[in-house]
């Protein structure tokens, strides 16, 4: 089931695309840390929900702006331009609007089995390919990690090893590795192990435990 009508598509993939394009190439943010200030500003929410505001009523570049501002940096932002570019940025955000629009998950989702860094390094292959062969490549990659734990697609977003996680959290590598290969559940590990988790991996421990 699509995520919202679709006469708000091609907006809506030229406005992720125009925002993603606008906070790496000119605000010099990190693909996946601006999705993270995308999502946990709200926004992603009512874009993912085709809210016309977000999708079609601003355009890229007043929607990265908004994200930025509701991350508290007010300062120092780049002029509003119109790029009127088609780079690795661009595509990275235009793509993934039309799969979020497809598969009508949460962006929050789709970023734990598919961060926008990888799509980024998917565009030499798949940016003259059809936008229905991402779609697929992407709905590939989801099953590949469905079997994983969730502690694993959440390590793996935040570009750990296993043995980094040990060190950051304090929990020791063979637990992470026992949680991970499902040899013990991780919902019944100590408060104070998926508090320290949790805060080596930047999320909640519900994040971690949920199915």
């Amino acid at each position: 089931m699509n995520a919202y009508q679709k006469c708000y598509l091609d907006d809506a993939m030229r406005n992720l695309g125009e925002a993603v394009e606008y906070a790496v190439l000119k605000c010099s943010l990190l693909p996946d840390r601006f999705m993270e200030m995308f999502i946990a500003g709200g926004l992603a929410e009512g874009f993912e929900r085709g809210v016309p505001r977000y999708v079609s009523g601003m355009s890229g570049t007043e929607l990265a702006v908004e994200v930025l501002h509701r991350a508290g940096l007010h300062k120092d932002l780049s002029p509003v331009v119109d790029t009127n570019t088609y780079s690795e940025e661009y595509w990275s955000g235009w793509i993934l609007a039309r799969y979020q629009w497809e598969c009508g998950l949460r962006f929050r989702d789709i970023i734990r089995f598919l961060p926008l860094r990888d799509i980024i390094r998917m565009y030499p292959a798949l940016h003259e390919a059809s936008e229905e062969r991402f779609v697929y490549a992407a709905d590939q990659i989801r099953k590949r990690t469905v079997k994983e734990a969730r502690l694993q697609q959440i390590r793996r977003l935040n570009d750990y090893s296993q043995r980094m996680l040990a060190e950051r959290s304090g929990v020791s590598l063979r637990m992470i590795q026992q949680y991970e290969q499902g040899a013990k559940d991780i919902r019944k590990a100590s408060t104070s192990g998926l508090l320290a988790l949790a805060g080596a991996l930047h999320c909640d421990i519900e994040d971690l435990i949920c199915d």
